[in-house]
């Protein structure tokens, strides 16, 4: 087997390990594009939803269906705002904003967390101000949502805050049991608070760029093919013109040197 069909063989098993991980990805794409497709389609049947009790939607285990996301509920019961937690390096308001976490002490007698909305940041490590919520006797509407991780990067907060709304931090931080499978964004509060916090933006139905990159990848997978067989082609046209100008060149003599002249002339003479 000649070396150049060795080297092509080369280039064709690079082409297929190319075309193998550029199918790893593209799959990946179009995973996590029909991931988002599930989150804006769960969005859309329960944002607007009429609202329930909370005890419909959150059982004594405290847990949450993943279906019953954003789903609005209503308490009925009082703020603990002596417990208050707030959640630092919230992007709302083009800042590192500050939502405000309060329990919420329902009439079924369990402890709910409800995040009221979000202050801007202050001069130091806190907002200048936090507005208290409704004192009293209060029904509230909220969202229903997931605590969140803790941050991969291991990074704590000041006392009185948490780096994000882990649910199991924050039962650490109230007294009480905390519900730790969900939380709320609230909605609305009657009566109304004096001094009403920032709220929440409406989730984007933005299905974002993952089919466009799935299919990118595909291409991708295709052109190193054609790359490959580009540069596998230049070879052997140019292998060709070489074979083909080596046979059209005439031979020529040697040229004999002008030393071994120079000794046949002087044999001559003698």
């Amino acid at each position: 087997m000649s070396p150049r069909v060795v080297r092509w063989g080369v280039y064709v098993l690079i082409a297929i390990g190319f075309a193998v991980a550029c199918a790893f990805l593209s799959n990946w794409q179009f995973e996590r594009n029909e991931t988002r497709a599930d989150q804006i389609a769960l969005v859309e049947q329960n944002y607007d939803a009429e609202p329930v009790p909370l005890a419909e939607r959150i059982g004594a285990d405290g847990r949450l269906d993943p279906d019953d996301e954003w789903l609005p509920v209503t308490l009925n019961g009082e703020y603990l705002a002596e417990e208050q937690v707030l959640v630092r390096n919230r992007p709302h308001g083009g800042t590192s904003a500050f939502e405000v976490l309060v329990p919420f002490l329902d009439a079924d007698g369990r402890l709910f967390l409800v995040d009221r909305g979000w202050v801007p940041p202050g001069d130091g490590d806190a907002p200048d101000a936090v507005p208290a919520p409704p004192p009293g006797e209060v029904e509230i509407t909220v969202r229903l949502r997931p605590g969140e991780q803790l941050p991969a990067s291991g990074r704590g907060a000041p006392e009185g805050q948490v780096p994000t709304i882990h649910l199991p931090t924050v039962d650490g931080l109230v007294d009480g049991d905390l519900i730790t499978g969900a939380y709320g964004q609230l909605v609305g509060e009657d009566p109304a608070a004096s001094t009403v916090l920032g709220g929440f933006d409406s989730p984007t139905e933005d299905p974002g760029p993952h089919l466009s990159y799935a299919i990118q990848w595909i291409l991708f997978a295709l052109m190193g093919f054609v790359f490959i067989g580009y540069i596998i082609r230049t070879e052997i046209v140019k292998h060709r013109e070489e074979l083909e100008g080596s046979a059209a060149t005439p031979k020529r003599p040697r040229r004999r040197d002008a030393d071994a002249d120079a000794e046949d002339e002087l044999l001559d003479t003698h």
